[in-house]
């Protein structure tokens, strides 16, 4: 059997740009341990997934365009019954070649010396210098040192060293019609976990209850896990933009800010709610909720073909500079405020989005050199503004202070427009506080 779309037309599309003459090596992440001997379940590298479906850790993939030698080589970890008694079976050179169709298959302990053979042949290699992989890291740096005193009298050798990544995160930036429907999945069961998450909010539950309650959820209806650290924020936890200690108990008159989302199939999905701890937003709560709440309406807006992700940001800058101003939060110049570092950052010390796919910060570059990124249809990008007074910050009245407020959503960006793929989790704050009962 061999491998199917989408991995064989990624290779066929990634050999086609590198262009004969060329090789890319790839290494699978390493393993994470802590402690002497407790292993942290495995995580996949994005990169060497997106080409080979490979799962086990280990692996080192070679693509080489070239008619004479095989394109697709895996070098894996043989089958091994002592440790798989240990760690489970492993598929082997045998499921290289016949599940992930690899042209040619080896046992890792080959590759040094079949290594240092094929990128001798080559001009331009595509690989890391800081893998994670010490020792494959060490074989990518003797094939250029060796090609430095080969060269001259060959004529081959790896004379340029390129980052996979100029290939593959522009590839990864479009996703096609199987990762959007693996995005949408992932982000209906992270609405759905956030749905029966948020029956728990009330006084007296502790953070690390609901972050339990919508990591079950995840894994109950059928991800992976959770995408990233789930994020379970109070009070004043909530001005902390990545609080995963997730160890305070919530308080009656507080918010409460969830930042989490499902991993299904290898895609991730990534969002935020900000809900009242008991009944439904009021006073300064509901003012600084609903100033954040136009900011992603609008950047939502924004977000469609031919508007770039820096619109998108200033969108929402405006709205909130406008409604802190009002607020007597600011005061400024507007295009002062506007700037990386100006009085807005105070508050809002973060962009408006990401891209999401693989990784939860996916891959892609933001601005090129022609300028800002111009979105088009295929990209997925969160819109998540948000608000964040320091619990300490004397320049405003203690009414405001140590409020955090983030609403976030996962955006397609179609032909036409955009669809919200996680629209149908409510952001109204009396649609919030009926969820939460």
């Amino acid at each position: 059997m061999t491998a199917a779309h989408p991995f064989a037309e990624r290779r066929r599309r990634v050999m086609e740009s590198i262009g004969t003459g060329a090789a890319l090596v790839l290494a699978a992440a390493p393993e994470l341990r802590v402690g002497r001997d407790t292993e942290f379940r495995y995580a996949v590298d994005p990169d060497l997934w997106y080409l080979t479906g490979y799962t086990e850790p280990e692996a080192v993939l070679v693509l080489r365009p070239s008619r004479t030698e095989p394109q697709f080589m895996l070098f894996v970890r043989p089958r091994d019954r002592k440790k798989e008694t240990w760690t489970g079976v492993r598929g082997g050179v045998e499921a290289a070649r016949e599940v992930h169709g690899a042209d040619a298959a080896h046992p890792l302990d080959e590759l040094p010396d079949r290594l240092a053979k094929l990128l001798a042949e080559v001009d331009t290699l595509y690989a890391r210098v800081e893998s994670g992989r010490p020792e494959v890291d060490a074989l990518v740096r003797a094939a250029l040192v060796n090609a430095r005193h080969a060269r001259p009298r060959t004529g081959r050798g790896p004379f340029v060293l390129i980052e996979p990544g100029s290939v593959l995160n522009e590839m990864r930036l479009y996703k096609d019609a199987g990762e959007i429907e693996a995005i949408r999945a992932a982000a209906q069961i992270s609405i759905e976990a956030f749905r029966t998450a948020a029956r728990g909010i009330r006084p007296g539950t502790g953070e690390w209850e609901l972050e339990a309650a919508l990591d079950y959820e995840f894994r109950a209806r059928g991800a992976d896990g959770a995408a990233f650290p789930t994020i379970v924020a109070s009070g004043p936890n909530a001005t902390v933009l990545h609080h995963v200690r997730n160890d305070r108990v919530l308080q009656a008159g507080e918010l409460v800010l969830l930042d989490a989302g499902a991993k299904l199939d290898m895609y991730a999905a990534d969002i935020t709610r900000t809900f009242a701890v008991s009944g439904e937003m009021a006073g300064e709560h509901a003012a600084l909720y609903d100033l954040v709440l136009a900011a992603h309406d609008a950047a939502i807006d924004t977000a469609r073909p031919g508007s770039t992700v820096q619109r998108v940001h200033e969108t929402a800058q405006r709205i909130l500079i406008d409604g802190l101003v009002r607020l007597g939060l600011l005061e400024g110049e507007l295009d002062e405020m506007m700037k990386e570092g100006g009085a807005l950052s105070r508050l809002y010390p973060h962009r408006t989005s990401h891209w999401l796919g693989l990784d939860v910060h996916d891959v892609g570059d933001y601005v090129t050199l022609a300028g800002p990124r111009v979105l088009e249809p295929g990209m997925v990008l969160t819109i998540e503004p948000g608000l964040y007074v320091p619990a300490d910050d004397e320049t405003v009245p203690p009414a405001w202070r140590g409020l955090g407020i983030r609403i976030e959503d996962d955006v397609l960006v179609t032909l036409t427009g955009n669809e919200v793929l996680t629209g149908a989790l409510p952001v109204r704050p009396a649609d919030l506080a009926a969820l939460a009962g």
